[in-house]
């Protein structure tokens, strides 16, 4: 079927399908090479993917190759028959079975299925779908799985599945292991008669058989090898001869898989040898020696050691160690720590191993008297030589002798006396040799000792050599062993291989045995008697052996007999043959086709092969193999022998002739003919595709079968032919011994289908059209004709374009007019003829492009960054159709510029258009040009027109900017003028700002002064001062950025006089004199010079003293008691004496009263520091010192504790200094003769308030930010850091802004964007609170499609054009424009990127289909999205029906009711539930109105500054009415009702909001009736944190809500708090209330409620505005408030604070006001300063509604004194304003509260 796959298979017959493969596909004569539509899988098919017509007329055959003989040969052809798609279930055209895979290998699945719809495939293993792994792939041929591995494993699945059906085919894959072999040890090098072991280590299939080769040849077990284990996987040699040397391999074997290892043996001659040893030495006793001695050998030896013949025992005396290095050395050492004379003798080392051993020794002499250790008496081995030792201890000793028989050793040349005194003797005789030997030692002259030793000569066995000779089964053997000399007794015993034999019936053997000889005899040989036969002889003095090989021969002999058989042709045949005897027999096998007396050997080759057992295989028959085989078997002993048999090869059913394809003419008779062959009777059956034909039942075919000789030939006549006769035919042969097939493609041909064209591209003059033959007639297509011709005429008028290629599928027609439309047709030949027509298309072409420029350009500069250009639309005739926009492009013209335009667009707007282009370079020249477009594309541009932005301030500050100190009061600054492309503007001139630095980190004034040249010269300037110095440069616009600081320091000067002297008696005859450095030192003090006169001394001129610049007080001696004395002092600089203090006079005195040398004054640091107050004092009698601070009308002692000090001195230590340690300390000096008192000011620094930020205006790139500084905090404001982040983000950015600046421009803003802003101010000591958080947000939203606008501009049969200028982009660029489309009906969705600036096309659509469309339009500011529904158009451009149900007709109303019924529902509750709300809201309003019992409430809000803080001052003048300062764009006050889960919220109006405000003192008041206030609640809501300075009281149930900031950070909730939490409260201000009327002030009863900030909502974000939207606002809510009617009455209500509680934004602890009174009211009262404050309800008297005129008189309360106002019947006021003082005196000591009443 077209745009299946067809699957081609090269049928292989069974029986040689393992020895045959595919290797290559041919398609008419010509090699397939895979790729593109060709696949050929590893098991030899060819898949053709997405069939098509064509595929059918090409001729495909299979070439094999043979596994052994190399052979190749093609198959028949085959062809291909192709339908057109029609609907079926899936059919499996190619499938898998159950298969045995090797791990680590790839395997290929195949599942291959047809149908129409192409089906899908699904895959499952073990009935899950797969899992995810990159080693499995599905590709067209199926499932390839590489690498398997063990849990690939399974039974795997494949499904294929379409609309109309579903298919399965299933399949067991089994993965084994490889044999993987391993053979250990690897290389082996070792010595002989060593013992070796082989392991053969198999991995993989659990089933396999190992065999063993040695240098490539089987090895056979005998006496010295032996294969054991149970899979025969070890291999033991004993005895390794030097033979054994060479390769050895293991081979494991499973199911034709074969894997091996080998491994090398070398062996050599093992016998150890001493490469290293040890020499004689001398110690003395108790001195530690050492031996090594090291050997080689193969394998490694042991090393022993022995002391004079005697074992080295480890031990405390001895320790030895042995090991063994790579190279197979063997060391081994022998320490003695501390030798005795015992220890000493002669070392031997022994090395042994399999193959010897080997020795070394030497005498080592510890000093001592000698000795002879006793000697063991030695038996020796005649022939062999023989050691004796004389086993001397001590040492010195003169010399060593050896005697026998009286006679001194050597007297023959076979003995000798090494000079360590060992004797030996060689080639020992018994009679010679036998006897005591005497070792006698000459210790001193004339003084030996002596020790003998006996020695005793055996005599080992000889056997004489004798030869066993060959025989045969049943012989008698006698094999003689006889000992020709040896001492006596002698023992003789046999083996055979080895092993000894045990005489008796079940060995066959006998032996006899006499005294020196013994016979083995062996009555009938046979074959088991095969092998080597040792005869050992052993005495006392050895053992021996001779061992010779007996050799039993066997003539061969049949097992299985050959016997005639028969084979069938094709497959594997085994003719029978197994013999045996000794030697093991060869088989060989003969071969005669008609004569059996002319025999030739059998060629063997991979087909034919003797098997182990002499069989003969031959894997694949031929008709060849038939005839007479003879096996012939032969040993050279006896005769040989051989038996013949005949073989008959039988000949399966088989197809020798029919035709691979043939042809036929539709409608014409046809006959397809068959010839078969082989054994007889053959049946020959017809088949079409899988289905026999039966020629009886269908009329259309028959079948004749005609016999010539011995091959059968049927006939199948088809009349007529059909197209669906295309497929293949089949006509199989069937006999008693296979079957034969054979296939046929019949190929129908007749006129092609008409080809399907459609329209791939449209243009303004041209188009494409693509066309899809789908039919060919099974002939070739030869060409193509297309006419075309203007709808409206008839194709009498066409026009032509004939002859076209057959290898094209597209052409393009040219010349047309743009907004024409055509019908088109086509036509298709083949060789049969010519097709019929296709179906039309109509076809309209495009627009065209504007032929003319836009009109009248004008450019205007705007701004700095901005210019604005108009414009008229070209001309109409130039148009080219509907202009639907203008690309501006624009350039800078200026030197550096790189030419390019930057483009941007705007949609059209009418005749007349205008565009302001943004973000320019300042004071820059820019050339513009317009160009106008439409949907077809952009027109030419306009001329160029050049324009200049304004001037800006510049962007940088002068270069080079330097400072020159001339005098002491007088600086030089000079500077260079910034880069010119910074200034922005014509440069106007230069200003230089600049500001003292005190030593105490002030600030000073801060002075400016302008100039024009590049110099100035400041004058006037503080002497010896640090000044700060900033130059800037300014244009026509403003200042521009100033220069970094610079330091510079003024020169020293002289200095002034001291701040303050005192003199005061310390005895009869000296004065201590104290002063104060001088106010301005104007340098660095380098002495004091102090003064002293008397008046009417006599003395012309003063006494002087100097005193370091470190001592400000010096004692004056020697003067005289009861005089006056005049005492001054002066400070010195480098520049010399300044002026004098003034004059102080002076007595000394015994008797002193208490004086103080320390001075008063201020004092200032910043906190959190510590501090030292020093009050240094004289007088006699010593003076006390006390300390006190001043409180509200008292002196408070200073008490020591942790944080205070005071010091032996006097000193007062004050640590960790904060706010409310500032104030007035008083140091008095008591004795018993006066006192003297100081007083010191602290002033206590802390950071700064928050500033008050507020939005000034914004754009579509920037915010512009205003700001209040609040209190310095009693430093100077060094700066500002003011922070940024996107809305949904915290990725802050800080901006760091001079002191001087109180607003700042946020440029390079994303478009349409909220933004998070907060301020902080830095002082000295250090940053201060961090303003409210404001949001703003940036011009511009998200992008919105143009209702007027038509979405789609163009629909066909398979493109759509979309109209993307339709969309407004909100002020902000469009950056992202995504598409999805989708047939209707349908789940996937095709997705689309375009630039909104082109035009789109959506192609290769299907004709006649409704499509579902989503557009989506993103900038910064969002998305926009626009959906919308289309259908193309039919093959003839006319339209279709909208979608319809299949169901009926009603079935829509159906479905609509259906859908409809719940949302009706729902929205008829929300409804319902809406009204009950509005009424229950009424009601209350209601109530509201119409209350008999009201209260009289006030709100009351009062903000002061820190420069007009007094509380005690009466609001004079008339009511000014509700205020509130508005710090936000946006403010809201709502007083809440909670009844309920309803509330009922009244909103202050515009008018109360819109009245002027002393932002120094301000108070706000509102009003309402309501009976439920005094009844309902609400919660309190912590708002705020906490300044410096402030008391931390801890708080219950309050937790900190700071961090969950609100937009609506001014919006305020009044509401009424529970019983718990009004009791719980752990700090009352005041709860008394004074009502100021005709009859004074009255007490009230009171109730309290709490204001708190509105929790966010989404509605109030989305309700959320701007600066410019806020004035809007106001009116909605004024509107809301006259809406409530409440005016009238909100005159008459009064709250009043009672209660503030003010967050730690560090902690969760809260704090209740503060020390300063001032600062207190203006943390309660500041709006942007968020806390918890508690208000106090009261209802008036009824005569009190009709007070209108009454004043605010504001009532202050301290917690240590209670203070009224005088005013008439204010007895009850004070009396209630005790009780309540007295409940906060209990509370809070400190605590300060404030009451405001306004009416």
């Amino acid at each position: 079927m077209r745009g299946n796959v067809a699957v081609f298979k090269c049928l292989i017959p069974a029986a040689v399908q393992e020895y045959v493969s595919v290797v290559s596909w041919e398609r008419d004569t010509v090699s397939i090479v895979p790729g593109n539509r060709f696949s050929l899988t590893s098991f030899g098919a060819l898949y053709i993917s997405d069939v098509q017509k064509e595929d059918a007329l090409s001729t495909y055959r299979c070439i094999t190759k043979h596994k052994y003989s190399g052979e190749t040969r093609q198959s028949n052809g085959a062809r291909l028959s192709v339908m057109d798609p029609n609907e079926s279930s899936p059919t499996i055209l190619d499938s898998f079975q159950a298969g045995e895979v090797y791990a680590g290998q790839s395997v290929e699945l195949p599942c291959i299925a047809g149908g129409y719809p192409s089906p899908t495939v699904r895959w499952l293993k073990d009935g899950r779908p797969l899992p995810s792994d990159a080693r499995w792939t599905r590709r067209l041929t199926g499932l390839t799985i590489s690498d398997l591995r063990q849990e690939d494993s399974g039974s795997y699945a494949c499904e294929v599945t379409n609309s109309f059906g579903s298919k399965e085919v299933s399949g067991q894959l089994h993965v084994i292991d490889p044999l993987r072999v391993t053979l250990s040890p690897k290389n082996l090098k070792t010595g002989i008669s060593s013992t070796l072991f082989f392991t053969c280590t198999v991995e993989g299939s659990p089933e396999y058989t190992i065999t063993w080769f040695s240098n490539t040849e089987p090895i056979v077990p005998d006496q010295h090898i032996s294969i054991q284990g149970q899979h025969n996987d070890t291999l033991q040699i004993t005895a390794a001869q030097k033979f054994h040397s060479g390769a050895y391999q293991c081979f494991a074997s499973r199911k034709g898989h074969t894997a091996q290892d080998f491994s090398i043996i070398l062996l050599e001659d093992g016998t150890p040898r001493i490469v290293s040893s040890f020499s004689e030495r001398v110690v003395n006793p108790g001195e530690p020696f050492s031996l090594m001695c090291a050997a080689k050998g193969a394998p490694p030896p042991s090393i022993t050691w022995t002391l004079d013949d005697e074992p080295v025992v480890r031990d405390s005396t001895y320790k030895t160690s042995q090991y063994t290095l790579s190279d197979g050395l063997t060391v081994s050492h022998v320490n003695v720590s501390s030798p005795l004379i015992r220890d000493g003798g002669v070392y031997r080392c022994v090395a042994r191993n399999s193959a010897g051993s080997a020795e070394y020794q030497a005498r080592i002499n510890v000093r001592g008297p000698p000795r002879i250790r006793p000697m063991r008496d030695i038996t020796a081995v005649a022939g062999r030589n023989t050691y004796i030792t004389c086993r001397v201890i001590g040492y010195p000793y003169y010399s060593i002798k050896w005697l026998k028989d009286g006679m001194q050793l050597p007297d023959n040349h076979r003995q000798v006396v090494f000079e360590n005194g060992t004797l030996r003797l060689t080639d020992v005789q018994k009679g010679a040799d036998e006897g005591t030997y005497l070792c006698s030692v000459l210790i001193q002259p004339q003084v030996s000792i002596n020790q003998t030793v006996h020695v005793t000569v055996k005599v080992p066995p000889l056997i004489q050599p004798f030869d066993i000779p060959s025989t045969s089964v049943g012989k008698l053997m006698y094999i003689a062993c006889v000992v020709s000399s040896g001492d006596m007794p002698i023992r003789i015993t046999w083996h055979k291989d080895g092993q000894l034999i045990v005489p008796g019936s079940a060995s066959g053997v006998a032996i006899e045995t006499k005294e020196f000889m013994s016979s083995l005899q062996i009555s009938k040989v046979t074959l088991k008697h095969n092998g080597n036969y040792t005869c050992i002889a052993s005495n006392a003095a050895a053992t021996v052996s001779w061992e010779r090989q007996l050799i039993v021969t066997v003539p061969p002999r049949f097992v299985v007999q050959p016997n005639n058989q028969d084979c069938i042709y094709g497959k594997a045949g085994v003719l029978n043959c197994s013999v045996e005897g000794y030697p093991p027999p060869k088989v060989m096998w003969k071969h005669a086709k008609g004569n059996p007396q002319q025999y030739h050997p059998v060629p063997l080759t991979g087909r034919i092969q003797i098997m182990s057992n002499g069989s003969l295989l031959i894997r694949h028959v031929l008709e060849d193999d038939r005839g007479y085989y003879l096996c012939q078997a032969s040993n050279g002993v006896g005769s040989d022998i051989s038996k013949s048999m005949i073989l008959t090869v039988k000949i399966p059913a088989m197809i020798t002739s029919h035709p691979n394809t043939t042809m036929a003419r539709k409608g014409q008779t046809k006959e397809l003919n068959c010839t078969a062959r082989g054994e007889q009777p053959i049946i020959i059956r017809w088949e079409r595709g899988d289905t026999v034909i039966d020629a009886e039942r269908n009329p259309r075919y028959s079948i004749t079968i005609n016999k010539k000789g011995d091959e059968v030939i049927s006939t199948l006549k088809l009349n007529p032919a059909e197209r669906g006769d295309s497929v293949f035919f089949s006509c199989h042969a069937i006999n008693s011994y296979g079957e034969g097939r054979g296939l046929i493609q019949l190929t129908v041909q007749e006129p092609p289908d008409p080809p399907e064209l459609e329209v791939r591209e449209v243009k303004d003059r041209s188009m494409n059209l693509r066309w899809i033959q789908r039919f060919d007639g099974n002939s070739i297509i030869t060409s193509y004709d297309i006419e075309y011709k203007n709808k409206s005429d008839s194709w009498d008028h066409m026009y032509t374009t004939r002859n076209i290629s057959p290898t094209n599928n597209q052409a393009n027609i040219v010349e047309l007019h743009p907004a024409c439309v055509y019908s088109i047709r086509m036509y298709s030949y083949n060789k049969i003829g010519r097709s019929l027509p296709s179906k039309e298309l109509t076809i309209s072409t495009e627009e065209a492009p504007p032929d003319g420029p836009p009109m009248e350009v004008i450019l205007q500069p705007m701004t700095s960054q901005s210019i604005r250009v108009t414009w008229r639309a070209p001309k109409k005739e130039l148009q080219n159709g509907v202009i639907r926009g203008y690309q501006i492009g624009y350039r800078e013209n200026g030197p550096g510029s790189n030419g390019q335009y930057s483009i941007v667009e705007m949609k059209a707007t009418g005749d007349s258009e205008v565009y302001t282009l943004d973000n320019l370079k300042k004071f820059a020249q820019y050339g513009v040009v317009v160009q106008a477009f439409n949907r077809a594309g952009t027109g030419p541009s306009s001329t160029e027109i050049n324009a200049t932005t304004l001037e800006d301030v510049p962007s940088e500050p002068p270069q080079n900017v330097r400072a020159i100190s001339v005098t002491s009061d007088e600086a030089v600054i000079t500077w260079a003028e910034p880069p010119r492309l910074t200034l922005h503007g014509v440069l106007k001139g230069y200003r230089v700002v600049f500001w003292s630095l005190f030593p105490d980190g002030e600030w000073g004034e801060m002075q400016n002064i302008t100039t024009t040249r590049e110099q100035v010269e400041l004058r006037g300037l503080e002497k010896f001062t640090n000044y700060s110095v900033q130059v800037l440069a300014y244009t026509q616009a403003g200042d521009g950025v100033r220069s970094n600081v610079l330091y510079i320091q003024t020169r020293e000067d002289l200095p002034g006089p001291p701040a303050g002297i005192k003199a005061v008696p310390s005895s009869p005859s000296s004065v201590v004199v104290s002063w104060l450095p001088p106010h301005k030192p104007n340098g660095v003090i380098r002495k004091y010079t102090i003064y002293c006169s008397s008046p009417g001394s006599g003395q012309p001129a003063p006494s002087e003293y100097e005193a370091n610049p470190e001592m400000l007080f010096y004692r004056i001696t020697h003067l005289s008691r009861g005089k006056q004395y005049h005492i001054w002092a002066a400070a010195v600089t480098t520049a010399g004496r300044g002026n004098i203090s003034s004059k102080v006079t002076v007595e000394p005195a015994g008797k002193v009263p208490a004086k103080i040398l320390s001075f008063g004054g201020t004092v200032t640091t910043p906190w959190m520091k510590e501090v030292r107050l020093p009050c240094s004092s004289v007088g006699e009698p010593a003076p006390t010192i006390k300390w006190t601070k001043d409180s509200e009308d008292s002196a408070i002692p200073v008490t020591a504790d942790s944080q205070r000090q005071i010091l032996s001195n006097g000193t007062l230590v004050l640590r960790s200094v904060k706010a409310e340690d500032s104030g007035y300390y008083t140091c008095t000096a008591t004795n018993t003769l006066g006192f003297d008192t100081i007083i010191v000011n602290l002033v206590v620094q802390v950071p700064p308030d928050q500033p008050r930020l507020t939005v000034s205006t914004t754009s579509t790139s920037s915010i512009t930010l205003a700001w209040i500084p609040g209190d310095n905090g009693g430093s100077s404001i060094r700066g500002f850091v003011l922070q940024y982040s996107v809305d949904n983000t915290e990725e802050w950015r800080d901006v760091f802004i001079s002191s001087s600046e109180r607003s700042f421009r946020l440029d390079n803003l994303r478009c349409g964007t909220w933004y998070k802003v907060k301020l902080a101010a830095k002082n000295s000591v250090g940053s201060g609170r961090i303003s409210e958080i404001i949001e703003a947000k940036t011009h511009g939203r998200e992008p919105v499609f143009n209702k007027d606008q038509p979405l789609l501009t163009h629909i066909n049969s398979t493109h759509a054009g979309l109209n993307l200028q339709g969309w407004t982009s909100g002020g902000c660029p469009i950056t992202d424009m995504m598409l999805d489309f989708r047939p209707k009906g349908t789940w996937a969705w095709q997705s689309l990127k375009a630039n909104s600036t082109t035009q789109l096309f959506l192609s290769e659509l299907r004709e006649a289909t409704w499509y579902e469309l989503k557009m989506k339009a993103c900038n910064s500011a969002g998305c926009g999205n626009q959906s919308s529904q289309f259908a193309t158009t039919d093959y003839d451009g006319s339209t279709i029906p909208p979608i319809k149900s299949a169901r009926g007709e009603g079935d829509d109303v159906k479905k609509l009711f259906s859908i409809g019924s719940p949302v009706i529902l729902v929205t008829l509750g929300v409804a319902l539930l809406f009204i009950i709300r509005k009424k229950r809201k009424e009601k209350r309003l209601k109530r509201l109105r119409d209350s008999s019992l009201t209260i009289y409430v006030s709100f009351h809000v009062c903000v002061c500054s820190k420069n007009n803080r007094s509380i005690d001052t009466p609001v004079k003048g008339p009511p000014q009415g509700p205020r509130l300062h508005i710090d936000i764009p946006r403010v809201q006050l709502l007083i809440e009702d909670k009844e309920g889960e309803d509330k009922a919220a009244v909103p202050v109006t515009d008018t109360e909001f819109s009245q002027s405000v002393n932002p120094q003192n301000f108070c706000t008041g509102v009003s309402l009736h309501h009976q439920a206030l005094i009844q309902n609640s609400g919660p309190l809501i912590d708002m705020s944190d906490i300044r410096p300075g402030t008391n931390p009281v801890s708080r219950k149930s309050i937790k900190s809500a700071h961090s969950s900031r609100n937009r609506y950070s001014s919006q305020w909730t009044l509401s009424r708090p529970s019983q718990s939490q009004s009791t719980a409260s752990a700090r009352t201000l005041t709860s008394d209330w004074r009502t100021m009327g005709s009859h004074g002030i009255t007490a009230t009863e009171s109730d309290s409620y709490s204001a708190s900030l509105s929790q966010d909502t989404d509605k109030g974000r989305n309700s959320m505005v701007s600066t410019e939207s806020a004035s809007s606002t106001y009116e909605e809510l004024a509107r809301a408030y006259e809406h409530a009617k409440l005016e009238e009455h909100l005159q008459h209500a009064k709250f009043t604070i009672t209660e503030c509680f003010i967050s730690d934004s560090s902690s969760d602890q809260m704090t209740t006001g503060t020390n300063d009174p001032a600062d207190s009211m203006t943390s309660l009262s500041t709006p942007s300063e968020p806390g918890i404050c508690r208000f106090t309800a009261s209802p008036p008297k009824p005569q009190d509604y009709d007070r209108g005129k009454n004043v605010a008189v504001p009532i202050p309360h301290r917690a240590n004194k209670s203070k009224t106002l005088t005013m008439p019947s204010s007895n009850a006021a004070a009396t209630s304003s005790s009780s309540a003082l007295g409940r906060l005196q209990k509370q809070s000591v400190g605590a300060y509260s404030k009451s405001y009443t306004l009416v």
